[in-house]
């Protein structure tokens, strides 16, 4: 059943995504060569514990960190270790936080120094690909609208769209209905309304949309061990258009990157 959000509850739930956004900020300055992915977890998990927040992903389902720490072929989920990122590395980092009883969820794919030319163009449109997704969830559509513009984009490029990882309505609890697939058709599907809250996040594979689950029961990683990437936002629907309650802003200002991306999508636009 979908859990439909008063406006202070969409206000409350903004506080807790922008604790994540923060959180991701952080981060972007410290993500480099020779930086392990625990070391990146135990920031994380102390910037969010001082924000008056706790960790949503630690102890979730069983997980075992603060972060889903995703380099390279692996999809999502993967788990923190020890092992430094190298140069040309691409790392997806997948942060929760629950404050005030509500959370927030949202993920950015880093570059780790300077990568190779496709693997750039694959984090640039599969993060396009989560704004043509967002444009979609308005009042009246349906989520194989919003899958379907994903998807479409996407594949125009030749990359993979993952069909077993969804995104998904967010809230009290880390996943509420409806799932939010990156592919479909048009008019399918749930109807968007007032007050729904969702986490839209596009999984886009450089090669095959086919993946494949570790032995540890996370990490999933591409079946043709080929480049994935990971970008998500949480978006309400507020006087019946999308509007983001979480932001790139904090990592564009750590990278020193100009974008209006987000513009259209705010509460004054």
């Amino acid at each position: 059943m979908i859990k439909i959000k008063t406006r202070e509850e969409i206000e409350i739930m903004r506080e807790s995504a922008l604790i994540v956004s923060r959180t991701l900020g952080m981060l972007a300055k410290e993500v480099k060569p020779g930086v392990s992915t625990l070391y990146l977890d135990k920031l994380a998990e102390d910037f969010i514990r001082a924000e008056g927040a706790i960790p949503g992903f630690l102890g979730l389902y069983d997980f075992p960190n603060t972060l889903c720490m995703s380099p390279n072929s692996q999809v999502v989920h993967g788990i923190p270790n020890k092992e430094p990122l190298k140069e040309g590395d691409i790392i997806s980092i997948d942060c929760g936080a629950k404050k005030n009883g509500f959370y927030g969820d949202h993920a950015y794919t880093f570059a780790v120094g300077e990568i190779k030319a496709e693997t750039q163009k694959l984090l640039d449109i599969t993060k396009e690909s989560l704004y043509v997704g967002i444009r979609e969830f308005k009042v009246g559509n349906r989520v194989g609208d919003v899958g379907f513009a994903i998807q479409n984009f996407t594949e125009k490029h030749g990359y993979g769209v993952v069909r077993e990882l969804v995104g998904h309505g967010l809230g009290k609890e880390m996943h509420e209905d409806p799932e939010m697939p990156n592919y479909g058709r048009r008019g399918r599907g749930k109807k968007f309304v007032e007050g729904m809250v969702v986490a839209i996040e596009p999984m886009t594979n450089l090669g095959t949309h086919k993946i494949r689950q570790h032995n540890d029961g996370w990490t999933i990683t591409t079946l043709d061990n080929k480049p994935s990437a990971h970008f998500e936002h949480d978006v309400a629907i507020v006087n019946g258009k999308p509007e983001l309650l979480s932001t790139f802003k904090y990592i564009n200002d750590a990278l020193g990157i100009e974008t209006n991306e987000e513009d259209e999508f705010r509460a004054n636009s």
